[in-house]
C-alpha cells in the first residue's frame, strides 16, 4: 500500500514502464492516459488502425491488478449488453440484476463510433456518476473505473460520430501518431520472439490508484492559476472561428488535470505550466468550429493555441 507522494509518483512510473515494454516511442501519450486515470476520468483515444490504441488499453489494464472488459462496439450492440438487465427468476418469483460489460474497473470501448446513438448514450450515465440505472435500481461500478473509447478519425461509412454532450464527458482526447522509423524498427526487434503483452504481470493495484486520486485533489492551486484557467476557457467561447467553446466542465478537467501533471512532476502545488501542458488535450474536443474557419483549414488545436498566446498567466 503506498503511503506518501514519492511513493505515488513512483507507482505511476512503474506502470509507465510497464505499458512501454508493449508501446514504443509513446510514451507521453500513457502520460496522458495515466493523468486522466489519477483524475477518474475517461479517455478517447482517436487515431488511424494500426497505431496501438488497443493494445496501450489492454496493457495499461494488466500493469494494474484490475477487472477488465472489452466491448466491441458494432451495430447491433445494445444499450442493455453495456449497462446490463433484469430477468425474472421463476424461483425467487424476483427480478434479479444481470450486469452488463460495464461492470468492470477497465472498460475498452473499441471503435465506439460504429455503434448507435442510442447504445453511445448508455454510457453517459456511468462516464458521470460512476453508476448504471436499471428499471429504477442504481447499481455502482467497482473502483477505480475508467472508460478509455478509441476511433478511427478517417473511416466514416458505418460510424456515428459521437454528440457533443458524449465528447464533453471526455476528459481528455489523445491520439498516439506514427512511430518514427527508430522507433519502427525498435518496436520489430521487440515482438521477435512473441507478444510482449503475454508476459506483463501486474505493478500496481486497485487501492494504488484511489490513494493516488485522492493525492491529486490534495495538489494546491493558487486563485492566479483558477482565474488563468477560467481565461483559457472563456476566450476559447469568445473566439471568432467557433461556434460552441470549452464548457464549465472543461474549466473543471483542466484544474483536475493540472493538479495531476504537477503531482506526477513531484510538485505539490500547480504552476502556469502545468495547465499550459495540459490544455491542449483537454480542451480540443470540446471545440466546435464555424463551417467557414473548417474551409479555411483551421482547428480547434488552433484555438486552443492562440488561447495560450493570448491570455498570460498572472506572475
Amino acid at each position: 500500500m503506498l503511503e506518501n507522494s514519492g511513493q505515488a509518483v513512483q507507482c505511476l512510473k512503474r506502470v509507465l514502464h510497464n505499458v512501454e515494454r508493449v508501446i514504443v516511442g509513446k510514451r507521453h501519450a500513457i502520460e496522458l492516459v495515466l493523468i486522466t486515470l489519477a483524475c477518474r476520468g475517461h479517455a478517447l483515444i482517436e487515431d488511424v488502425p494500426g497505431v496501438g490504441k488497443t493494445s496501450m488499453v489492454s496493457a495499461l489494464a494488466k500493469s494494474v491488478d484490475g477487472s477488465f472488459k472489452r466491448i466491441q462496439f458494432t451495430p447491433d450492440i445494445m444499450p442493455s449488453d453495456i449497462t446490463g438487465f433484469s430477468t425474472f427468476n421463476p424461483k425467487t418469483g424476483d427480478f434479479e440484476y444481470r450486469a452488463g460489460a460495464v461492470m468492470s474497473q477497465f472498460i475498452l470501448a473499441d471503435e465506439i463510433n460504429r455503434t448507435s446513438p442510442k447504445t453511445q448514450s448508455s454510457l453517459l450515465e456511468v462516464m458521470e456518476e460512476n453508476q448504471v440505472t436499471v428499471d429504477g435500481q442504481s447499481y455502482p461500478v467497482p473502483e477505480p473505473f475508467i472508460v478509455l473509447a478509441t476511433q478511427n478519425p478517417v473511416e466514416y461509412l458505418g460510424t456515428y460520430p459521437l454528440p457533443e454532450a458524449q465528447l464533453d464527458r471526455f476528459f481528455m482526447k489523445i491520439s498516439l501518431g506514427y512511430p518514427t522509423a527508430a522507433e519502427e524498427s525498435r518496436m520489430l526487434e521487440r515482438f521477435r520472439e512473441g507478444d510482449p503483452m503475454l508476459t506483463l504481470t501486474p505493478t500496481a493495484i486497485g487501492d494504488d490508484i484511489m490513494f493516488i486520486q485522492g493525492l491529486v485533489e490534495k495538489v494546491f492551486v493558487s486563485v492566479d492559476i483558477n482565474n488563468f484557467i477560467v481565461a483559457l476557457t472563456r476566450h476559447t467561447r469568445e473566439h471568432s472561428d467557433v461556434v460552441l467553446g470549452a464548457s464549465p466542465r472543461a474549466s473543471l478537467c483542466l484544474f483536475k488535470a493540472a493538479q495531476a501533471w504537477a503531482l506526477y512532476n513531484e510538485r505539490d502545488f500547480v504552476a502556469p505550466d502545468d495547465v499550459i501542458a495540459m490544455a491542449p488535450h483537454v480542451l480540443e474536443h470540446r471545440i466546435i468550429l464555424k463551417q467557414e474557419a473548417k474551409l479555411q483549414k483551421r482547428s480547434a488545436l488552433t484555438v486552443v493555441e492562440d488561447a495560450l498566446q493570448t491570455v498570460r498567466p498572472a506572475l
